[in-house]
């Protein structure tokens, strides 16, 4: 048990002693009841399991998408390609996180799957759990596709990186 939070450096050192580890870039989408389908930028996407299927993302809690998020019971995480910097720019603006039709097609699962990706995953919410001042969602891939001839774009301290 946690007494409270006791350190020796700040959360912006933190934030970006974090930066430093070289992430992929996501483009996570829902489309619950009563909303147009939607997206948000993310880099916090990681595997979980292979048997079941499972990933997780994690979602800020005083994100301005957070109630869509919270009332969808399945989301699908895009994987951007290195020619889709102009996607994770748009969708990471605030205001800014419905699809453009054109940006999407619907999935198997219903779920709006971002164009042109390296990887979608369609995934049933499997579950939620509190983490700081986030929510980590953990979803179960029911569908999923895959684009091998893609390279995946990347964030590595505060910029866009290409693998060579």
């Amino acid at each position: 048990m946690s007494l409270g939070s006791v350190s020796s450096f700040d959360s912006l050192e933190f934030r970006n002693a974090l930066g430093t580890f070289a992430t992929g870039v996501c483009v996570v989408t829902a489309n619950p009841e009563g909303y147009e389908p939607f997206g948000m930028t993310v880099n916090s996407f990681a595997s979980v399991s292979l048997d079941p299927a499972l990933v997780l993302w994690s979602l800020q809690n005083n994100s301005e998408c957070f109630s869509v998020f919270e009332k969808a019971d399945k989301f699908a995480v895009n994987i951007l390609a290195s020619d889709q910097i102009d996607l994770s720019n748009l969708y990471a603006q605030k205001n800014n996180h419905v699809l453009a039709p054109k940006h999407f097609r619907i999935g198997k699962s219903g779920l709006p799957v971002v164009r042109g990706v390296v990887t979608s995953f369609e995934c049933n919410v499997w579950a939620r759990y509190p983490g700081g001042d986030h929510v980590i969602l953990v979803g179960e891939v029911t569908e999923m596709e895959n684009n091998s001839n893609k390279e995946p774009l990347l964030f590595n301290a505060g910029q866009y990186r290409e693998l060579r």
